[in-house]
């Protein structure tokens, strides 16, 4: 198995991942509901699974997963370790049961920022009960989040692939 190596390619990830940190952590945590603020990272992620192979959206998924556990001070290796499996997730899903279309792209990112906020809050319950709180705060966070998962869908399909 040889993997060519396209470097406009690489170079547009390298920017996808770039406006992403920066929309994440410079804009998003500006608009908040409630305490919460939208994450459009696991929507990034499960587009670039959608459109690459396995291998090249979990190796996506792991640089973006570390840079956001660097920005996000209260999580050590979360994001490092959930990203690649939402990404391996989506690109598996992808490759046999979804098409790559914008409505299955959102039913993934539902699924994928479901799996995050849940991750979060067993991160932050550690042994204490669950609470309706948590989950509440769980479907707002998803909720809030849905109306920018579109930013992660479109630079992916439409600029990064489109080029080939």
């Amino acid at each position: 198995m040889t993997m060519d190596l396209d470097y406009r390619r690489l170079w547009r990830y390298g920017l996808v991942l770039l406006l992403s940190l920066i929309t994440q952590n410079m804009l998003l945590t500006q608009v908040r509901i409630l305490g919460v603020h939208p994450l459009i990272l696991p929507a990034v992620v499960v587009a670039v699974g959608m459109f690459e192979t396995p291998l090249r959206g979990a190796i996506f998924a792991l640089l973006l997963g570390i840079f956001a556990d660097m920005a996000f001070i209260e999580n050590t290796v979360m994001f490092t370790l959930l990203f690649p499996a939402l990404s391996f997730a989506a690109a598996f899903l992808a490759q046999f049961f979804l098409n790559r279309r914008f409505f299955a792209f959102m039913g993934a990112a539902v699924a994928a920022l479901l799996v995050t906020g849940l991750m979060q809050m067993l991160r932050t319950a550690a042994g204490d009960a669950f609470t309706v709180k948590m989950l509440s705060t769980v479907a707002l966070q998803t909720l809030w989040s849905l109306p920018f998962a579109p930013l992660g869908y479109f630079p992916v399909a439409h600029w990064v692939l489109s080029r080939r």
